[in-house]
């Protein structure tokens, strides 16, 4: 790794993955960096806020400065007071875990989350806010993938690798191209992408394309063409999300997104990613 600008930003991402902290010579090793370059740039950015050590020689983990940096964003830009109330009413009308991505520079990331299962069995990651999202394994991925030309979610797919290599990960991914294919126009047919026990081991997921609104030339109602911003996920242990629930779920899911497409003519955010066509 070479340029002090991307090495910084290389640790910044890093300690995002490790909340526990690492030591200076775990963070230059997986860096592939000199010990002294990293020790120093950890000092730069401790001494900007962005760092702590805990202790004299101890580990550096990031402080909450990075994480309100993109809170804030995310409040400012719309996002958040646009989705949340759909999210919670999707979460409850559910009793499983609900979850927004959108498309930001070619990615997919969750940014948006509510939870409807609130005793029992359930599915609660966590840590995945602000987490890019691998396409062939996830639901929200495939749905995605699925607005797209067979080409085009080929080439998506290939940056990433069609093999999750997360910790946990299931069993049940696409193995190829030819499978991921498939999968795709099973999802078109569907009219709602699925993934079970493949981005998670355990766990069952259902997707849909979040649209924003495109009116045609005369002024006239949302043809349902618009690009697509992001996706709007249901997940939940696979023993209970089955198929059959799935497929009662579909209809509310898809008025969900529905609505979060048309609310996102209020959000800066969302109005960015259509003109740049994301």
């Amino acid at each position: 790794m070479s340029g002090v600008l991307e090495r910084t930003l290389g640790i910044l991402e890093l300690l995002c993955r490790q909340p526990g902290g690492m030591s200076v010579g775990a963070i230059a090793s997986r860096l592939d960096m000199p010990p002294s370059g990293a020790h120093r740039l950890l000092n730069d950015l401790a001494r900007l806020g962005y760092v702590r050590q805990d202790r004299v020689q101890g580990d550096y983990g990031l402080t909450i400065k990075l994480a309100s940096m993109g809170l804030s964003f995310l409040g400012q830009s719309g996002i958040t007071d646009v989705a949340q109330p759909i999210l919670d009413r999707m979460a409850a009308e559910s009793g499983e875990l609900v979850r927004l991505s959108v498309i930001d520079e070619g990615d997919l990331v969750w940014v948006g989350v509510a939870q409807g299962a609130t005793t029992g069995l359930r599915y609660d990651p966590g840590r995945e806010q602000g987490v890019v999202v691998h396409l062939a394994s996830s639901a929200g991925g495939m749905a995605w993938l699925a607005s797209m030309s067979d080409d085009d979610a080929l080439m998506a797919v290939s940056r990433q690798g069609i093999t999750p290599t997360r910790a946990g990960s299931g069993t049940h991914a696409p193995s190829g191209p030819k499978e991921l294919l498939a999968g795709l126009a099973e999802a078109r047919q569907r009219g709602y992408a699925v993934a079970i026990d493949s981005y998670l081991a355990g766990m069952a997921a259902m997707a849909v394309p979040i649209r924003r609104p495109e009116d045609d030339s005369d002024g006239g109602p949302d043809t349902g063409n618009g690009a697509v911003v992001g996706c709007l996920s249901i997940a939940g242990p696979s023993v209970r999300l089955d198929a059959a629930r799935m497929e009662t779920l579909a209809g509310p899911l898809a008025e969900a997104a529905a609505e979060i497409g048309a609310a996102s003519r209020g959000s800066r955010f969302f109005a960015t990613r259509s003109r740049t066509g994301n």
